[in-house]
């Protein structure tokens, strides 16, 4: 194992024996949902910066795959949504973690009475080499992890949740990213990889590289202020702003023309006609926002027309959209 991935299994090892509340900055607020109580300690535990998290991604009763378990709050509020046995997979490499979260769970089945300790499957193993065989999940998850590879291990990582999502299946990511450029000397200080900080990477370039694994839709469902790092505490000589950002990568056929990323474009038709087809598969309904991927607002601006209005990437995008 590589001396950093060592540093983080031992950071993560002492967050699971002596529980360390704001390890993470959480961006998102916990979800609140009917008959959902999630027991203290896996709140304190909570050591994300988004979630991942979507009942539109939870139909039809999916397998549900969770690397990087925590506390286990994530898979609690899975396993509300699919409420069988073996419906949620948990894959964690430091045994404390499975621990903590095994007794997590045995207090929120005191708490929550639709709730079952079976409902989740905890199993030792890393994001690098999945206990899981090809094709067997719906929807797989990681929270504030893949940030801390580096970059080989990054793409490793990815192709093993590419290989074990079903056809169509959906891959789920909260991560930090940064637009500026990381310090050398922060991002080779494996404690603060470990810590989700330094091993952030700008947004296009992880986009870039989750589509060159073959997932055919991006979805950028929101993107929030996270964290700086300023010149007083870190080898900076500049502050360096990092942001939390929520993606939804679908194992779609990737198009002939690469992927349809979603970044929260819209294009909205003014003209005179009731509405415009672009003779792609686009249909513009006169003065009715349509949420269009990257490629499509690029082709849309192309035509230089003068009744069609595209607007900026919002980096929030709720489905709906053009492809």
């Amino acid at each position: 194992m590589s001396n950093y991935l060592e540093t983080a299994k031992n950071v993560y090892k002492e967050a699971a024996v002596n529980p360390q509340e704001g390890l993470c900055c959480t961006t998102t607020p916990v979800w609140l949902l009917p008959e959902l109580e999630i027991p203290k300690k896996m709140l304190e535990m909570n050591y994300g910066c988004g979630s991942t998290v979507n009942p539109r991604d939870l139909v039809n009763e999916p397998t549900v795959l969770y690397v990087g378990v925590g506390g286990g709050m994530e898979l609690l509020q899975f396993a509300y949504f699919t409420r069988r046995k073996g419906g949620v997979i948990g894959i964690d490499p430091v045994r404390e973690m499975l621990d903590a979260s095994r007794t997590n769970f045995k207090e929120a089945e005191k708490l929550n009475p639709w709730f079952k300790s079976e409902f989740v499957d905890l199993r030792y193993g890393d994001a690098l080499d999945l206990p899981v065989d090809d094709e067997s999940v719906d929807v797989a998850a990681q929270n504030c992890l893949f940030n801390i590879f580096h970059s080989e291990d990054l793409k490793r990582a990815l192709e093993e949740m590419y290989r074990v999502l079903k056809p169509r299946g959906r891959l789920v990511l909260s991560d930090p990213v940064c637009e500026q450029e990381m310090p050398e000397e922060l991002k080779a200080d494996e404690r603060l990889r470990a810590l989700c900080l330094s091993g952030a990477i700008p947004l296009q370039q992880y986009l870039d590289l989750i589509a060159s694994i073959g997932f055919g839709t991006l979805e950028v469902r929101a993107k929030r202020p996270y964290r700086i790092l300023d010149p007083k505490h870190y080898a900076t000589g500049e502050l360096i702003f990092i942001e939390s950002v929520e993606v939804c990568a679908i194992k779609d056929p990737m198009p002939a023309d690469g992927p349809c990323i979603f970044t929260g474009k819209t294009a909205i038709y003014y003209g005179d006609e009731e509405y415009f087809d672009d003779g792609d598969g686009h249909v513009l309904l006169n003065n009715k926002p349509l949420a269009v991927c990257d490629k499509t607002a690029s082709n849309l601006k192309a035509l230089n027309r003068n009744d069609i209005f595209i607007t900026d990437s919002t980096y929030f995008y709720d489905g709906g959209g053009c492809c």
